[in-house]
């Protein structure tokens, strides 16, 4: 599962709010955290979230089994981890 972790505070939220939208998406709090978990890719689009820059670019707290492959002023996008050799 491709996972993406914000800090669960009023600023962040919105990230959460807009990956839930996508049926395949599961957010739930997990310690201070909101844990945002799919098998796919995790794609949240800036304008949706109502993020201006200082939030947007300081939201994400960690990823597990995945990487961030793009994070500028349009969406923010993480890639499931390629395992393979």
């Amino acid at each position: 599962m491709t996972t993406l972790y914000v800090l669960d505070v009023e600023d962040f939220r919105p990230l959460a709010e807009v990956a839930s939208k996508d049926p395949d998406t599961i957010v739930r709090h997990r310690g201070p955290y909101l844990q945002i978990e799919t098998v796919g890719e995790i794609r949240i689009e800036r304008d949706a979230t109502g993020c201006r820059n200082a939030v947007w670019y300081s939201s994400v707290a960690a990823v597990e089994d995945g990487r961030v492959s793009r994070w500028n002023k349009v969406e923010l996008v993480v890639e499931p981890r390629d395992d393979t050799p």
